[in-house]
């Protein structure tokens, strides 16, 4: 396997000490999430759209949730509307990994610290600016010189090759995830590194006969976004997504293989380290890779002749 070339970026005391700070603020916001989340399905209480909604309004201001909304660039008040309104329009489908309203609320309120991480960095507007984007990892060519630790496969665009993939997953249902594929395969780089290193851990401590770590999605557009939201899923925005620091990671499948615990527990140590924001949406996990993560590691292009 050719060798990964990494930098490791260094970081001054104060920018170190504002990083735990920033840590303790949101290891407590998921604390807080978790205890609002139990308030909301109580056994005492029938949870209703306008129920949801009136306790949000009151809670979410509480400095508990104000150390994390507060710090978000658009500030507490417009956090708080983006949630609110992603209550209001929940509807349940099949697709979507949101399938009840509680569900619905813990994505939207977790994926907040997403937003603290890189909410600033402007989104990818459109398929054409993921695709031409300089920034991100394009990981075909990476896959092709087995740098990739990790497993994934290609949406396929014309209708012959879905017919062919929908026949394929007929006969032989078990044999993939059950999951489209990557529209656009591509990444920052931090986020490749990590998932290689998820993958590295999956595949050491997994059981004899476990596949790879299967990655389901990886950068999107705000175009794609809508549409996927046109679709029934729970396809949020703004997104950590559509500036390519956010995966999803297969998990349902795993379970066949006595796994995905095993996945699962890798992911929640990760984010005890501070490393990475984990969202369970069910048949796969969210993933984002938070600043400065693994000591800031960046995979760069081997300079000629190496």
């Amino acid at each position: 396997m050719t060798e990964w070339q990494v930098k490791i970026s260094t970081r001054s005391a104060p920018a170190a000490a504002g990083e735990a700070r920033q840590d303790a603020d949101v290891a407590t916001y998921r604390d807080a999430v978790s205890g609002l989340l139990a308030e909301l399905v109580g056994p005492s209480r029938y949870l209703t759209v306008e129920n949801a909604e009136r306790l949000l309004s009151r809670r979410l201001r509480e400095s508990v949730f104000a150390v994390v909304l507060s710090a978000l660039p658009q500030g507490p008040d417009a956090a708080i509307s983006r949630i609110i309104n992603e209550v209001r329009s929940f509807q349940p489908t099949e697709r979507s990994s949101a399938a009840s309203l509680p569900r619905m609320i813990r994505i939207a309120l977790l994926a907040q610290i997403d937003l603290l991480w890189w909410g600033h960095l402007p989104e990818y507007q459109t398929d054409a600016q993921v695709f031409a984007s300089t920034q991100l990892l394009h990981l075909e060519p990476l896959r092709e010189e087995n740098m990739l630790l990790f497993r994934y496969r290609l949406q396929k665009e014309s209708l012959f090759g879905r017919a062919v993939r929908s026949a394929e997953r007929r006969a032989m249902p078990e044999r993939n995830p059950n999951t489209a594929g990557l529209r656009f395969p591509c990444a920052r780089s931090e986020l490749v590194v990590l998932l290689n290193q998820i993958a590295q851990e999956f595949a050491e401590v997994a059981p004899p006969g476990t596949p790879p770590l299967w990655v389901t999605s990886l950068a999107r557009s705000v175009q794609h976004q809508r549409h996927l939201r046109t679709l029934g899923y729970a396809a949020l925005l703004p997104s950590s997504h559509c500036v390519g620091y956010s995966a999803d990671l297969e998990m349902t499948w795993f379970r066949r293989f006595n796994a995905d615990q095993i996945l699962q527990a890798i992911l929640l140590h990760r984010q005890s380290l501070g490393e990475v924001n984990v969202i369970d949406e069910g048949q796969a996990w969210h993933v984002c890779v938070r600043p400065g993560a693994g000591h800031a590691l960046r995979l760069v292009p081997e300079p000629a002749g190496v």
